[in-house]
């Protein structure tokens, strides 16, 4: 049975200003293409399908690219198995898995044979078997979603925790009785090849630079040290950063993008295996993803170190740019620099500018300080920030902004 892993897809995310829908379909699509070539029967999507800042409309047509992307896959008796992530929203799977139950069966009993073709979203913990093509031999799936309050503490809704650390690991234990209930449950085979698919901060593994969206006090990790012994394989997701965890069979795949600055030195991949009825056939393989530029510029001296950007620079248009620049008042134009910088960096995702304040030696501090009046300070401002704009929105806003710096000036002369 040849499986395919992947996980945090995070479709309909956003970084800063940028809109990141057709980077990761881009994405998705890859796999979809992987899928095929390499004759996959199951894909492996290890949580984090959707993103939290995705919208409803956004929602529906990432299922619907999913349908059209996937079609062919489906329709030739391939399976996909996912989980629900952190930044999957609890309430829209659960729906969607209903949704999905009323058209065909969803992941039904513990340990029931479920038929290929069809997408199996798992928002409760779950021990699905299927069929391998070539042996007819059931390969057994333990499907662990994030582990939530609502999830793993259910049978203490009222009970109160003296820290938040306290919390999280009675959650972590919960989840990892689950997981052992299910490898003692008469259902589970342990003569038989099993594959676990967990959404989870698992102990030994490398965060990187930052976790995504969360910070260490608000992670749960569990403890994974006999996963090795007990399955052939366990798809892991959650950590972004592409990685074995102790065993070449014990992986997180990363996400399938760089999602943000601290995934810019990342290789995005996902992971091939091929599981016979004795186990794992060779050592898992990654397959590569070409993945986003994403960086930071600091522009400290924008006549001399704009040309050579340029250069450097000019096939830069997909890039994601974080931009910090520092200008001279009465040397740079501002509106002009960040307008040359917009076009060399149309995907910049933040950005942020001072002044030096560095306007000659003639001038002493206050004589600088009371160069820019308030008036000129906003009008700055706005326009810099909507240079993206039409000139005509922009003349609207500023014509705003004069309106209410006069009635302001009134209020303060006492007319």
């Amino acid at each position: 049975m040849k499986i395919l892993h992947t996980a945090d897809w995070h479709l309909g995310d956003r970084l800063g200003r940028i809109d990141r829908t057709d980077d990761l379909r881009k994405a998705v699509e890859r796999v979809a293409v992987y899928c095929k070539q390499e004759q996959v029967e199951v894909l492996l999507v290890a949580g984090d399908l959707f993103s939290e800042l995705a919208r409803p409309e956004g929602l529906r047509e990432t299922i619907h690219h999913w349908q059209e992307v996937f079609r062919e896959f489906l329709e030739t008796g391939g399976t996909i198995l996912t989980v629900t992530g952190n930044h999957d929203n609890e309430n829209f799977c659960q729906t969607l898995v209903h949704a999905m139950s009323l058209a065909a069966p969803g992941v039904g009993k513990v340990g029931e044979v479920v038929p290929p073709g069809r997408l199996y979203l798992a928002a409760d913990p779950a021990l699905v078997r299927l069929e391998d093509r070539q042996s007819g031999e059931p390969v057994q799936f333990v499907l662990m979603p994030y582990p939530t309050p609502s999830q793993f503490l259910m049978h203490e809704p009222g009970r109160r925790y003296s820290s938040a650390q306290e919390k999280n690991r009675l959650i972590a234990d919960g989840w990892s009785k689950a997981l052992a209930d299910f490898q003692t449950h008469p259902k589970f085979d342990p003569q038989r090849q099993a594959v676990l698919v967990a959404h989870v901060h698992a102990h030994g593994s490398q965060v990187g630079p930052s976790l995504f969206r969360l910070t260490d006090e608000e992670d749960i990790v569990v403890a994974g040290p006999t996963w090795a012994e007990s399955f052939a394989y366990a798809a892991l997701g959650h950590i972004h950063k592409p990685q074995s965890l102790g065993a070449p069979h014990i992986r997180y795949s990363g996400s399938i993008e760089r999602m943000d600055l601290g995934e810019k030195a990342d290789q995005k991949g996902v992971v091939l295996f091929d599981l016979g009825p004795k186990g794992l056939r060779g050592e898992p393989t990654t397959l590569p993803l070409s993945a986003t530029p994403i960086y930071e510029i600091a522009i400290r001296n924008p006549a001399e170190e704009l040309p050579r950007l340029k250069e450097e620079y000019a096939d830069a248009k997909t890039d994601l740019v974080n931009i910090h620049l520092t200008y001279t008042a009465g040397r740079d134009n501002l509106e002009t620099i960040l307008q040359e910088l917009n076009d060399l960096f149309p995907r910049w995702y933040a950005r942020d500018w001072h002044e030096s304040g560095e306007l000659g030696s003639s001038l002493s501090p206050l004589e600088a300080a009371r160069s820019k009046s308030f008036s000129e300070t906003v009008r700055e401002y706005i326009t810099a920030e909507l240079i993206q704009h039409s000139e005509a929105d922009r003349d609207v806003i500023l014509a705003l902004a004069e309106e209410m710096m006069k009635d302001e000036s009134r209020v303060d002369s006492g007319r």
